[in-house]
């Protein structure tokens, strides 16, 4: 096929549209026509492809495997050309490029806050709006751009991809361990032992060999950011995740007791729709995420401090 044969975009939108959704009536929705439109465009591609796209399973339409491969194509190929154009437009006036990012706070607190005057650097066309996020459960998907949360987006037309899998440490300010001159894996259930809601002592302990129980005295915290600023203070050992804890013990804040780690049981995934209009802001995020993450460690300031571990 030429280009000179190719098939209107009118007809491409709701093909990819169609694919996506499994439903006509939802297409003609989100695309402000009717239903028959849509059937109509896609019984035209269908003759002039030569090939069945859609097949009916109840109240949906379902995608033919050639339809699944051809919409995936499409939604690649629109989003470039939409980031195209808005690029183009930026280039006659505003050369931003908004990005608006929920992301869970610990991530954002600890980690991200404190390399975005690196991704300004880098890539000053970005003009990122940060919203906090504290649940467990991602907020809805389609009030953000892209989002970084603990569970991954199930909707079937978003992509989501696990930025890192994490360890936990025990870790203590250099002042604890002045005080407890001494302090080894061994000694630790002996410790001031920061005592945390979501994790126990004993899950630690059996890692590393130790017949001991979960403390019955001190303070439970709730928060990872309380609980991480209460090690910083020098009032205990501490659990938290490796990743956030590598900056502040790199620059001497905290110090590491033992080398046993144990599985962080929550990740952290990048989830965004396909086909989104800034899909090529979006994937020069995820690049610069992922580089940032392979990166050695920065200092951050004390008190920059995550929420959930």
């Amino acid at each position: 096929m030429d280009a000179q044969s190719l098939p209107n975009l009118a007809s491409l939108r709701s093909l990819e549209a169609a694919a996506r959704l499994r439903s006509y009536t939802l297409a003609a929705r989100e695309l402000h026509v009717t239903h028959s439109a849509v059937s109509h465009q896609i019984r035209q591609l269908e003759a002039q492809l030569g090939v069945a796209l859609f097949a009916r399973s109840g109240m949906q339409m379902l995608p033919t495997p050639v339809c699944a491969r051809l919409a995936a194509r499409l939604r690649r190929g629109l989003g470039d050309l939409v980031e195209a154009l808005g690029e183009a437009a930026g280039e006659a006036g505003a050369s931003s490029m908004p990005l608006e990012l929920s992301v869970m706070a610990d991530f954002a607190n600890v980690w991200l806050i404190p390399r975005l005057a690196d991704l300004a650097r880098a890539h000053p066309q970005i003009e990122l709006s940060v919203r906090l996020h504290t649940g467990m459960a991602p907020p809805d998907p389609r009030s953000v751009d892209l989002g970084i949360w603990h569970r991954p987006v199930e909707a079937h037309d978003h992509r989501s991809v696990r930025l890192l899998e994490d360890q936990v440490i025990a870790v203590c300010s250099p002042g604890l361990t002045a005080r407890h001159p001494g302090l080894t894996l061994g000694t630790l259930p002996q410790a001031p032992l920061l005592r945390f809601a979501l994790r126990s002592w004993k899950e630690f302990f059996a890692a590393a060999g130790i017949d001991a129980d979960e403390p019955a005295h001190g303070v439970i915290y709730s928060d990872a950011e309380a609980l991480l600023r209460a090690a910083l203070a020098g009032q205990g050992v501490a659990m938290v995740r490796r990743q956030m804890a590598d900056a502040y013990l790199g620059r001497g804040d905290l110090v590491r007791i033992g080398d046993v780690e144990i599985r962080a049981r929550l990740d952290y995934f990048l989830s965004w729709r396909e086909g989104h209009p800034r899909a090529s802001t979006i994937h020069t995020f995820h690049d610069w995420l992922r580089q940032q993450l392979t990166a050695a460690p920065e200092p951050l300031g004390t008190g920059d401090d995550g929420r959930r571990t």
